[in-house]
């Protein structure tokens, strides 16, 4: 499968020269980079072309770099990313395009590919991510009034408002947030000098105290 994709690759480069900025196979998946200013007539190329035919568009979805490699990361803080998928040759392909800015901004593949209307609609919302003339950009999974981008790396965790029904007014309100922050720690595993010198057998009784400090 690897063979198939290289080769693919290959014809992609031949196709577009200096439009793209990384071209690579990794575990069978074929990534394409490029910038946003070549996307529509890369994305009608990779549709329309007899060597691709990528016909369906089958996700769109953003990524947030702020935190990426440790806080170390020194390029554009989003990425929109598109899986496409040719029926006709049966082969795949996922275009990247970095994005920098507030907001920021990239141009809709709505006239391309229809089924990445409802995708961009929750790019938008859940990232942040402008796309140009789309024809009815607007939230799908939040409220109306929901403030913020929640899969955003700075958003809190417990969100900025909470909501509840209001049977005096009879109406949903919206009020901050009453519990208390919480903040997503990851799994640090320590270096520890007890078990520097001997490995544990599983078999091995290591005793009531032994136990309570594993």
């Amino acid at each position: 499968m690897s063979d198939y994709y290289n080769k693919l690759a290959d014809r992609v480069r031949e196709r577009f020269g200096d439009r793209i900025s990384d071209c690579h196979v990794q575990y069978s998946q074929l990534t394409v980079i490029i910038d946003k200013d070549c996307l529509l007539p890369v994305c009608e190329a990779l549709r329309d072309e007899a060597d691709f035919q990528f016909t369906e568009c089958v996700d769109v979805c953003g990524v947030d770099y702020l935190e990426y490699g440790n806080g170390n990361w020194e390029g554009p803080r989003f990425a929109v990313v598109y899986h496409l998928l040719s029926v006709e040759h049966n082969h795949r392909l996922r275009l990247k395009v970095f994005l920098d800015g507030e907001p920021p901004i990239i141009d809709s593949v709505t006239d391309i590919w229809a089924s990445a209307n409802w995708f961009e609609r929750e790019t938008f919302d859940l990232f942040g991510i402008i796309f140009d003339a789309h024809p009815d950009l607007r939230r799908i999974l939040t409220d109306y009034g929901f403030v913020g981008h929640p899969f955003r790396k700075d958003f809190p965790l417990i969100g900025h408002v909470e909501m509840r029904y209001d049977e005096k007014q009879q109406r949903v309100i919206y009020e901050p947030v009453s519990i208390e922050p919480r903040i997503n720690q990851p799994r640090v595993i320590r270096d520890d000098h007890r078990y520097a010198d001997r490995v544990i057998d599983d078999n091995e009784d290591v005793g009531e105290e032994g136990a309570a400090n594993a």
